[in-house]
């Protein structure tokens, strides 16, 4: 069985969507609640690489894109998370399981505003220590 066939095993009704952008670039969602099972079943079971996150400010929410290569095939597959609660945003931190995901995840929280739920060290990464609490930059309805 493929890797794409694992995951739609495996995940089943948790697949809200599923989009094959090209042969090597698979996206698919998943509810915020289903990241870290989901991570962990791409990396442990699967043995995909962590390789990084992006967050966006779309206007249905905070979009979180969770990119795992699979390197003996150069695929990507993306989990893509929706928080659409933009008063309170928060998901499960993904650093306790890849150290690899704490920087982007303070970034996230300090550009955006998203609260990484279990990171070990939320604290700022990028904005200087006098930045004023609850200023995002990366939010659309930021303003300087």
């Amino acid at each position: 069985m493929n890797i794409r066939d694992e995951i739609k095993e495996e995940l089943g009704q948790k697949i809200i969507e599923w989009n094959e952008h090209s042969n090597k670039r698979i996206y698919f969602t998943i509810d915020k609640k289903d990241i870290a099972k989901t991570a962990e079943f791409l990396f442990k079971t699967l043995g995909l690489r962590f390789s990084i996150a992006t967050g966006i400010d779309t206007p249905k929410g905070f979009e979180i894109l969770y990119h795992f290569s699979f390197d003996k095939a150069g695929e990507f597959y993306t989990a893509r998370v929706l928080i659409e609660d933009k008063k309170n945003p928060e998901i499960d931190s993904l650093a306790p399981m890849f150290p690899g995901a704490e920087w982007i995840e303070r970034e996230m929280w300090e550009m955006l505003g998203i609260n990484f739920i279990g990171h070990p060290n939320l604290k700022r990464l990028l904005l200087s220590e006098d930045w004023p609490e609850g200023k995002y930059p990366l939010r659309q309805s930021y303003e300087s």
